[in-house]
């Protein structure tokens, strides 16, 4: 299928409700030996690597326990420099960065505003001009988010929106996409000033779950913005979130705090833990 009929498909598709569906899919206890030789089936055809998984598939009753597994302790382990800013998932660069007035490049000739981006123009302001970057995570992938620095997580935002594919197709072909998707944005106070952890649903991507309070995206909650008094605090590489399916995340820095590592190219693979940026 070529680009442009798969966007038209897209176009038609009822995006939500098929998310919807393949999420109470994933969730739904069944017998065993039937999920069982459905989670082997997509580990197979997307060459899940299970040996870095923390248990066996026998021990996941559902997909979707199967999809947000852990991995095995101290399998990826956290830069220590505490100068050093490192990557919050397992995923693959797919653009990279400094938001020059505001404007970050989704594809060659897309752009986006941060404003758009976070659904709120003041609290985009301290991102302008600052580092950013998007990591794609694939159906391979290990789907739990860290935060790139110790902190304190200040508060969230979940955005409600659309469900388009974020494939390469769609990201080269639908104006500001990650701006049109439903958003969990997790805000943070960090070394480097204020940090934006960006986290973008996706078709079939069912539900987006915060690891830090009671916040489940895509259930028919409005959209909601808080900000805490004190906040929690995170140490570098401790868990923010995950996906139940996959999908991208996308961190803004505020200027001048955070320099990229020359391993920040297109398409570079990243580990959760390895070194991306440092503080000048």
């Amino acid at each position: 299928m070529n680009e442009q009929t798969f966007m038209k498909l897209m176009r038609v598709l009822p995006k939500s409700a098929l998310s919807t569906a393949v999420g109470m899919a994933t969730r739904v206890p069944i017998p065993a030996p039937v999920h069982q030789a459905a989670m082997r089936a997509f580990a197979k055809s997307y060459n899940v690597d299970m040996a870095e998984a923390e248990h066996p598939i026998e021990h996941y009753p559902t997909f979707a326990q199967f999809f947000t597994r852990a991995l095995k302790p101290g399998l990826r382990p956290i830069d220590p420099d505490e100068k050093a800013v490192v990557s919050p998932v397992d995923g693959r660069v797919s653009q990279v960065g400094y938001s020059e007035h505001g404007r970050c490049l989704q594809a060659k000739g897309i752009e986006y505003t941060v404003d758009e981006l976070l659904g709120d123009s003041e609290a985009a302001k301290p991102f302008h001009g600052g580092a950013w970057t998007t990591i794609y995570l694939s159906p391979r992938d290990y789907h739990r988010i860290h935060s790139p620095l110790a902190g304190t997580i200040t508060g969230y935002a979940y955005i409600p929106g659309e469900f388009w594919p974020v494939n390469p197709a769609s990201v080269k072909n639908k104006q500001a996409l990650f701006c049109v998707n439903e958003r969990l944005v997790t805000y943070l106070q960090t070394p480097a000033g204020q940090c934006a952890v960006v986290k973008v649903g996706a078709t079939c991507v069912s539900r987006i779950k915060a690891s830090y309070e009671d916040i489940t995206t895509h259930t028919g909650q409005p959209g909601k913005v808080h900000r805490y008094q004190d906040g929690y605090k995170v140490e570098k590489g401790g868990e923010l979130g995950r996906f139940e399916m996959g999908s991208t995340v996308i961190l803004l820095f505020e200027p001048g705090r955070v320099k990229w590592d020359p391993v920040m190219q297109d398409e570079a693979v990243l580990r959760l833990g390895q070194r991306i940026g440092v503080l000048p």
